[in-house]
């Protein structure tokens, strides 16, 4: 018979411990109060058979957009740091455009001296007593959507601006604070 082993922890993660960093947008990072583990897929193989198709574990890792919800500052500032991500990728008007971008100082340059579109993020994981617990790192993120601003002058009660943006990867891990993956 197998011993018994009960659980250790008897804690549960709350959705409000988590803080969130981004190289490329601190101001964006700063004021984040929303963030998601994003989802995992892995593709299904279907093997056919004179019966009935069997499924069978594919070979493909498919992983959800990172989204995050950030309070807007009264200058813009955090908010047009994605917005003028976005556009030094897309290129909008011109293409100067993204030769200005570079200028800014909003994309770092790696060793070789290139351009980086990207950039990487970190989410902390906070336990029960609001200490770090463990890290979900991502790299290679991108923007590619970033919701509106509303403006309207009929509200009675005063809430404050947050918008969203969603964001592609690489690839997230999930370690402890040494770095090991969980």
């Amino acid at each position: 018979m197998a011993d018994f082993n009960p659980i250790e922890n008897r804690n549960f993660l709350t959705p409000t411990g988590f803080k969130f960093t981004l190289e490329k947008s601190p101001g964006v990072a700063f004021f984040c109060n929303q963030a998601n583990i994003p989802s995992l897929d892995l593709g299904v193989a279907v093997q056919p058979t004179y019966l009935k198709d069997i499924d069978r574990p594919g070979d493909k890792l498919v992983f959800g957009d990172l989204s995050i919800r950030f309070l807007v500052g009264e200058d813009l500032k955090n908010f047009m740091e994605i917005q003028n991500w976005m556009r030094g990728l897309g290129y909008p008007e011109s293409l100067d455009q993204i030769k200005n971008f570079g200028l800014t100082g909003n994309r770092a340059m790696d060793m070789r001296g290139e351009e980086r579109l990207y950039s990487d993020g970190t989410m902390t994981i906070l336990n029960s007593s609001l200490v770090s617990n463990f890290l979900i790192k991502f790299q290679g993120l991108f923007p590619y959507s970033l919701t509106t601003l509303s403006f309207d002058a009929t509200d009675t009660d005063v809430e404050y601006f947050t918008a969203e943006a969603s964001f592609k990867y690489t690839y997230y891990e999930i370690t402890d604070l040494t770095g090991k993956t969980l």
